[in-house]
């Protein structure tokens, strides 16, 4: 049992955040003896239904956020929507990670690039926009197409547009700037790349560093599809994007754990696209296919303990994630079929609500062979009734 920094129990881990990540942080959490406490906007999220200590009116009211704080020892967070504010005032009576100061850097995606560029960590040319007239300006400079994004608050291809040519520019700017809602913009570059990469990197308190394999992420209408563990790309350009990884983490000095995105480009660059500080979607292969999952990992880090390896157990693995359909139950009608297949792992939600591209669970295969993961985790996924 880990014991309470501040009573005589074990220790209470605080997140931020109900969600399928906070879900699957308390499943390690449990598993290496603390409690967990989930707060978030709503009753009844995924994690907060397996915890008696469940706030529900989110961290913006100060007395359910001060109730929160009484109850956790060390705070964590599974998004990076939160206000780096909320953060400082956490940190004044708990620790919590990652930090106000990593967030600032990485929140707002502008400053973000900006932070990486100044450490010439290579990433697509990119520029903040405030007119119409910025847009033109950018793609005359560097060409059609490339990619308009929302600074903060984006995530699955939300707050992203494509701009092909100068006549989408206006409809660009008007998408995001509407009479009572105007947000902050750049602009990026279009890279034409040969595969998306991503790799997980785990830092403690300490300093200590765990990298995972780098893994293709393949993408469906800018929503994570399938990841492909390891990436099949040669060991240097492998190498290459984890060194890449750990760098960026460190330049943010950041404690926990980190799924750092990538571009490899049709000429064999790795261009960092951009960092998330938490368990991120292209590591949930690693809960089976790793001696030590992301989830976990992530635990120790910011706990300050020994990290776990990160070698994977067999040769290969592959994660699809599942999306809604339609409007109604995420559960599956049947999954009887699909479970036939006993290597390879089902993971559902229990979400509230499904919608129509809503992530609502997925499948793991691990296997001798890379093929073979992808044979049985496209089975499982085809053979679940909705």
């Amino acid at each position: 049992m880990i014991k309470s920094f501040y009573k005589n129990n074990s220790l209470t881990l605080g997140i931020l955040g109900g969600g399928q990540l906070a879900k699957m942080l308390a499943l390690s959490a449990y598993r290496l003896g603390l409690n967990v406490a989930i707060i978030d906007k709503e009753a009844g999220t995924p994690a907060g239904d397996m915890t008696k200590l469940e706030f529900t009116k989110g961290w913006e009211n100060s007395s359910e956020l001060d109730k929160f704080i009484e109850v956790s020892d060390i705070v964590t967070l599974e998004n990076e929507f939160i206000a780096p504010e909320i953060l400082e005032y956490i940190a004044q009576k708990r620790q919590v990670f990652p930090s106000a100061k990593t967030m600032r850097l990485i929140q707002d995606k502008f400053i973000q690039k900006s932070v990486f560029a100044e450490n010439n960590i290579e990433l697509p040319d990119f520029n903040a926009i405030a007119s119409i007239e910025d847009m033109l300006a950018f793609g005359k400079k560097y060409s059609y197409p490339f990619i308009v994004k929302t600074r903060t608050l984006g995530y699955d291809g939300y707050g992203n547009f494509t701009v092909y040519s100068e006549s989408d520019c206006k409809t660009a700017f008007d998408k995001f700037q509407k009479p009572d809602v105007k947000r902050d913009l750049m602009a990026e570059r279009f890279i034409d790349f040969q595969a998306e990469l991503a790799v997980m990197v785990a830092r403690n308190k300490q300093g200590e560093i765990a990298v995972y394999p780098c893994v293709e992420s393949i993408q469906k209408n800018h929503i994570c599809h399938k990841v492909i563990a390891p990436a099949r790309i040669s060991k240097e350009l492998a190498n290459k994007a984890k060194e890449i990884a750990v760098k960026c983490v460190k330049v943010i000095d950041g404690v926990g754990v980190f799924g750092v995105e990538l571009f490899l480009t049709k000429d064999n660059r790795i261009l960092i696209n951009e960092i998330a500080p938490r368990p991120h979607n292209s590591g949930h292969y690693t809960i089976e296919a790793c001696y030590t999952s992301q989830y976990e990992n992530a635990i120790r880090a910011i706990l300050g303990l020994p990290l776990g390896s990160t070698d994977m157990l067999l040769n290969g693995a592959c994660m699809i994630n599942i999306l809604g359909e339609k409007e109604g139950s995420s559960i599956p009608v049947d999954i009887t079929k699909s479970l036939e297949n006993g290597k390879t792992s089902l993971h559902l939600y229990n979400k509230k609500q499904s919608r129509v591209g809503r992530k609502i669970g997925h499948v793991t295969a691990v296997a001798n062979s890379v093929e073979e993961a992808i044979e049985n985790a496209n089975d499982m996924v085809k053979k679940i009734v909705w």
